[in-house]
C-alpha cells in the first residue's frame, strides 16, 4: 500500500494493529503514513507496522468525522433497510480498498419492527480468511454503523464461517478490481 499523505497526530490515538487486531495507543506528535481513508476510517503505517484508526478519531489526523446517517422521519421499512446496506458498505477491511458487502462478506441482514416501534437488526457475516485477526474489529464497525441508523433500536453481528467465503461471493465489480475474475 502508496502512503498518500504524511501526519503528524495531534492527540494521543487508539488505534488497532493490523492484521493482528491487537490494540494500541499512538502517542500526540507520531507521525503516520495515510494509505487509506475510506468509509470513514483509516488504515495509516507508522515505525513499519499497519493500523486502523476508527471513524471517531478522525479528528486526530486533522480529518472531519464521518457525518450520522438520516432518514425522514415517516421513512419505510425498504428505505431504513436501504440505509443500513449503505452504512454496511462504509465498512472495510483496512487491507482491502473494497467495502465487506462488495467483497460478499455479509450472509444475511435481517430487520424485524420490535415492540416499541423501533428495528432489530440481525447480521451474519464472515471474513475472508478464518484467522483474521481484524474479525472482531470489522464487526464491531459494521455493528456500530448499523446502530447509527435511525429507528435501529438494536443489532446483532455474528461473524461465522459455514459457508466459507471465496471469490465467487464478490460483486463483478470487486472481482475485477482485485484481478479475481
Amino acid at each position: 500500500m502508496q502512503v498518500q499523505e504524511m501526519i503528524k497526530l495531534t492527540r494521543d490515538c487508539p488505534a488497532v494493529a493490523v492484521p493482528a487486531g491487537q490494540r494500541v495507543m499512538i502517542g500526540e506528535g507520531g507521525e503516520v503514513g495515510l494509505v487509506q481513508a475510506l468509509g470513514g476510517s483509516y488504515t495509516v503505517t507508522a515505525e513499519g507496522r499497519m493500523f486502523r484508526i476508527d471513524a471517531k478519531d478522525a479528528d486526530a489526523l486533522g480529518k472531519e468525522p464521518t457525518p450520522r446517517p438520516e432518514l425522514p422521519e415517516d421513512a419505510s421499512d425498504e428505505e431504513v433497510e436501504e440505509l443500513i446496506w449503505d452504512q454496511m458498505r462504509g465498512c472495510y477491511d483496512p487491507e482491502i480498498p473494497i467495502n465487506i458487502v462488495d467483497l460478499g462478506l455479509i450472509y444475511r441482514c435481517e430487520i424485524e419492527r420490535n415492540e416499541s416501534g423501533g428495528r432489530s437488526v440481525h447480521i451474519d457475516m464472515t471474513l475472508t480468511a478464518p484467522g483474521c485477526g481484524m474479525g472482531n474489529v470489522i464487526a464491531t464497525d459494521v455493528w456500530q454503523r448499523v446502530m447509527e441508523v435511525p429507528t435501529v433500536d438494536e443489532a446483532t453481528v455474528e461473524v461465522v464461517f459455514d459457508p466459507p467465503w471465496d471469490a465467487s461471493r464478490m460483486t463483478e465489480a470487486a472481482r475485477l478490481q482485485t484481478g479475481m475474475f
